[in-house]
């Protein structure tokens, strides 16, 4: 396509009919991978002559191309763009990136980024020349921008990565300093030139953020840096052009130049200006920050802050910027002696009046209520609020200088109580107040550590706190309830006071503010935490459950849904009669969430709650899972949210989703067809994408297969157990796919064979194949030691696999000795078949002998292991002399005899150990959000960074559950978290099998019983003695067991 035929087709897509704006994509889809498409899509968008709009659409598309063609998906796959024009179009978009409109710009841009993370360094060498040639030329913007995105590049990469930023700052940093030196010297200067010292500013941080190159260790250099940084912190940003509308005024250029200079400074600050690195070239840097620049820098802060005193103009990010370093600054002795000259005036007029109600803070309350509640209850907001950066600074300054600082701060805020007290109603301070409460509520740590203040907060809530609850102004209401939540946990020596407060803060609920309700909500939550006598509460419940039904539907927001949980998990069964209510409220709600998300941003807070809103509906079906008749009445509410949110509509609340449909499946009476019509979903999520869930997956197919057994098998449209071996036999027959993230596979063949023995022989073959396929082409190292013996032809075979019951190498064998267990003629026939019987077993044994130095076993350390080891080489008992010869029997008998008796030795240390409640085994995922390393802004990138209880079983299978990365192979601790789960195996005794085993061989071949006895030592035989007396009393607790259930039963 020509041209100008191009640029029709183009014009066309912008049509108001339907029909030619389809005609149109269709034929650019349809010309899209015809050599010189792209190249005449770039002439086009740098074409001043063709109209704007048709430019825009052609920019878009380029883009979009780009970003899915530029480089092929599979490494193997050759590109669509054919190599001369990805030349044509590196030469161009070069040269017209800074000459088209800020629009399309920031498309080709988008470009770039994608050509330079993928071509550079080694297919577009020439990149880094064209940019230094043109920093000393008249194309010095195109030269930035450009520059900038190269660096960006490698912000966040680490070593042998960051090799080429290296090379890119010792070409261009001195030309970067040259220009930056020129602009900071021109007098009144141009918005223009506020946007290419931005430019430079990214370009350094980008350079420097987790490694200072090694250019910049230069003292001249580096000191060349500061002394213009510092001008621009210093220097007052110009009065004229700046913007009246408060929006745009802190987007402004001067302004967006004096918070990444800030930004710049607190990065070198707090990672680098640490004296205590131990690297000496880092060591000497810091020493050289501190002395030179720790001071200068915090006086320039200093000095920003000032306008807060004069009531003048200083953006939220840059006075945020500014309290970090004062924050920091406490810490370092040099610091802190020049702060603490002017602390007073900082504490009492700066950091107190940012935290105090202010008149945005009015506004939003009046015209935008719900904006106020989600900017309260946002993290991403108190990132970069100066309120909240003030509040930091009180924590730090009272945690790291509070011997001569906490009573100057208490005593001024007793002080604003007092005038508060006496004014007249009309002129009572308010917002000094609401600030006094903030800065209480803020230091209550601090406060309840403290002997001095300790038996003064009980009289301090109820004579300046609780009247606050009936306030005339809503925002001190609203804080008044947020400090009693911060102080519900205090030791009341007056309950009434607790109760009245408690009180207080429900009728808050019904409060006329939608904020005062969401902060009382939020209040509530330590209340019902700290609440010892749950009847203060369990009258009002159906009230309450009411109000918080109401303020759901009117806010999103998952701190509402965190106090519902508290309820939920506090009342446990009692909350009953309210579940199938709860759970339809919840699943209205998080269909409300959903469907905002979608329209909305996706950083909606909407997306929160309805995560909020699932694990609240997982509490409460923990809480009545010994009700199992109620299963079947939320069934139909649930079933909807799993059948969407188990495909790729759920991807962010996919854990969640999977999580109640494991309890759905495990509690329920039995399984219905339903939830039956999700196994189909999760196949497909797993075969597809869902592989990293592989674990979670795993607990409701185990229910599926274990609970719903007669099903699993006979049922054949759809197929189960065959649509059990396509994913399972994909998964671990892909080598793409590294051993951690197929664990879950050998477990569910684990499960498969325990709760199917005896029906599923067909797939015994074909699962002990693929299991013997992936050991032999596992690749971890550490086993070498383990597998000297099993090379074969020149391949390492080293064992790899961990199944969820066990870790690590002692999974396959496992795998092997369920097999066994299930069917022990058929398995040997098996591994014989396949050639690798002698193999398997050599390892088996092999690792069962291996012990570290202080005696302890490396391998099978967990109950469940030794177990599943013991049945399976029990099993090898029972076969015929023509399968087993007596050396091989000896070899069996002896290490079934070891184990027998360390599995013992475990079950009685598990009995006699201390119980403890922390199993100490859940995964936090911390996002660490750091404010020096983030930015909130609305340029094109300047965003360069930023439980209750489970039930014992499940929370048993989620442990086991879990991947090798959680596994210390050094640790010496013998696990045994595993014993809540259940299988078919849970009713045999390993003690009473090899005894009953043993004595049917004695009967049925007294010969060959006699030889191995023969061939037992005095040790052995005192062992098999001692599980033959330990099997009797065994089989009599079992006996017991059995007519105790039965007489309860009767």
């Amino acid at each position: 396509m020509d041209l100008q035929s191009l640029a029709i087709v183009l014009q066309a897509a912008l049509s108001p009919n339907p029909a030619e704006r389809k005609a149109a994509e269709d034929t650019l889809t349809k010309f899209q991978y015809t050599p010189q498409h792209l190249v005449r899509l770039l002439q086009i968008i740098v074409d001043g002559n063709c109209d704007l709009a048709v430019r825009q659409v052609a920019s878009i598309h380029f883009k979009n191309f780009i970003a899915e063609n530029w480089s092929p998906h599979d490494p193997d796959e050759q590109s669509k763009i054919l190599p001369s024009d990805k030349d044509l179009v590196r030469q161009n978009i070069l040269v017209f990136v800074a000459q088209v409109p800020a629009l399309l710009r920031a498309q080709l841009g988008e470009c770039l980024k994608t050509i330079i993370h993928a071509d550079y360094p080694e297919q577009w060498p020439a990149l880094l020349q064209w940019v230094t040639h043109n920093l000393q030329d008249q194309q010095v913007y195109a030269a930035l921008f450009v520059l900038r995105i190269l660096s960006r590049k490698y912000e966040f990469k680490s070593d042998e990565e960051r090799t080429p930023i290296h090379h890119v700052v010792e070409e261009t940093f001195p030309h970067l300093l040259n220009i930056f030196s020129r602009l900071v010297q021109i007098g009144n200067p141009s918005i223009e030139i506020a946007g290419l010292i931005k430019l430079i500013c990214k370009i350094y941080w980008s350079s420097i953020y987790l490694e200072i190159p090694k250019k910049l260790y230069d003292p001249n250099v580096f000191d060349a840096w500061m002394v213009l940084f510092l001008n621009i912190l210093e220097r007052p940003v110009p009065l004229e052009g700046q913007p009246t509308d408060p929006e745009l005024r802190k987007s402004w250029g001067w302004w967006k130049v004096k918070k990444w200079t800030a930004h710049i400074l607190n990065r070198l600050y707090t990672r680098f200006g640490d004296l205590k690195l131990q690297n000496p070239e880092s060591k000497a840097f810091a020493q050289h920050f501190q002395k030179n620049y720790a001071a200068k820098i915090l006086e320039c802060h200093l000095n920003l802050l000032n306008a807060v005193r004069v009531g003048g103009y200083l953006p939220e990010r840059v006075a945020n910027l500014s309290l970090q370093y004062l924050s920091n600054s406490l810490a370092k002795s040099t610091t802190y002696s020049l702060l603490q000259t002017r602390l007073d005036v900082v504490l009492f007029e700066i950091i107190f009046p940012l935290m105090c109600f202010n008149d945005d803070d009015q506004k939003l309350w009046e015209e935008d209520p719900h904006e106020y509640v989600r900017k309260g209850y946002d993290i991403i907001e108190d990132l970069y609020s100066s309120r909240t950066a003030a509040m930091d600074f009180v924590t730090e300054l009272v945690r790291k200088r509070g011997k001569e600082n906490l009573q100057k701060f208490i005593l001024f805020i007793v002080e604003i109580f007092k005038r508060y007290e006496q004014a007249p109603i009309e002129i009572k301070p308010y917002r000094q107040k609401d600030g006094a409460l903030l800065a209480i509520g803020t230091l209550c740590d601090k406060l309840k550590q403290t002997e001095l203040y300790k038996s003064e907060l009980e009289p301090m809530l109820v004579q300046h706190v609780f009247p606050e609850f009936t306030s005339p102004m809503g925002h001190i209401r609203a804080k008044a309830a947020w400090v009693a939540g911060q102080y519900a946990h205090i030791n009341f020596s007056d309950p009434n006071n607790f109760r009245k407060a408690l009180q207080s803060v429900v009728a808050g609920m019904r409060d006329p503010e939608l904020p005062v309700r969401v902060d009382s909500v939020f209040a509530l939550r330590s209340f019902v935490e700290a609440c010892t006598d749950l009847g203060e509460i369990r009258p009002i419940l159906p009230q309450l459950l009411d109000e918080f039904f109401k303020l759901m539907n009117e806010v999103e927001n998952e701190d509402l849904v965190f106090t519902l949980e508290t309820i939920v998990d506090k009342f446990g069964e009692e909350m009953a009669p309210y579940a199938v209510g709860l759970c339809q409220n919840l699943a209205a709600t998080f269909w409300k969430c959903m469907n905002t998300e979608a329209d909305d941003e996706a950083d909606d807070p909407g997306a929160l709650a309805a995560v909020g809103c699932l694990r609240a509906i997982s509490t409460i079906l923990e809480s009545v899972s010994k009700l199992p008749h109620l299963f079947a009445h939320v069934e139909p509410t649930l079933l909807p949210i799993m059948r969407r949110m188990l495909t790729t509509d759920g991807q962010e609340v996919f854990e969640e989703v999977l999580e109640i449909a494991s309890y759905m499946t495990f509690f329920s009476p039995t399984i219905s067809m339903d939830m039956w019509s999700l196994w189909p979903l999760l196949m497909e999520a797993l075969a597809e994408w869902a592989i990293d869930f592989f674990s979670n997956i795993l607990v409701p197919l185990d229910n599926y297969i274990s609970r719903s057994t007669v099903h699993y098998l006979t049922c054949k449209e759809p197929d189960y157990q065959q649509s059990l071996w396509n994913m399972l036999s994909n998964i671990m027959n892909d080598k793409n796919l590294e051993d951690n993230d197929i664990d879950p596979a050998p477990k569910l063949i684990a499960v498969v064979l325990q709760n199917c023995r005896g029906q599923v022989d067909q797939w015994v073959e074909p699962y002990i194949r693929i299991t013997v396929e992936r050991l032999h082409r596992t690749e971890r190292p550490f086993l070498k030691c383990l597998l000297m013996q099993v090379v074969s032809l020149s391949s390492i075979i080293i064992l790899s696999f961990s199944t969820l019951f066990f870790f690590d190498n002692a999974c396959i064998v496992v795998q092997i000795a369920d097999a066994l267990y299930y069917n022990p003629s058929l398995t040997l026939n098996i591994l014989q078949k396949l050639g690798v019987a002698t193999e398997i077993f050599n390892l088996w044994f092999q690792m069962l002998q291996q012990t570290k130095k202080n005696g302890a076993r490396v391998n099978f350390k967990r109950e469940n292991d030794k177990k599943i080891c013991c049945l399976g080489l029990t099993s090898l008992l029972s076969l015929s002399a023509d399968q087993l010869p007596l050396e091989a029997l000896e070899r069996v008998f002896k290490a079934t005899l070891d184990l027998l008796v360390a599995y013992k030795d475990q079950l009685t240390a598990e009995k006699e150990a201390p119980e403890d409640d922390d199993d100490g085994d859940d995964d936090d995922m911390n996002d660490s959000l750091q404010t020096d390393d983030d930015d909130y802004d609305d340029d094109d990138e300047d965003g360069d960074e930023a439980n209750s209880s489970r039930l014992q079983k499940l929370g048993a299978q989620e442990r086991v559950f879990r991947s090798t990365d959680d596994y210390d192979d050094e640790s010496d601790d013998d696990f045994s978290d595993d014993e809540d789960l259940q299988s078919p195996i849970d009713d045999v005794d390993p003690f009473i099998l090899f005894v009953d085993t043993v004595k049917v061989m004695q009967a049925s071949d007294p010969t060959r019983f006699q030889n191995l006895s023969q061939t037992l030592d005095f040790r052995y035989q005192a062992l098999a003695n001692g599980v033959a007396q330990h099997a009797d009393q065994r089989r009599a607790v079992i006996e017991k067991e059995k007519l105790e259930k039965a007489s309860v039963a009767s």
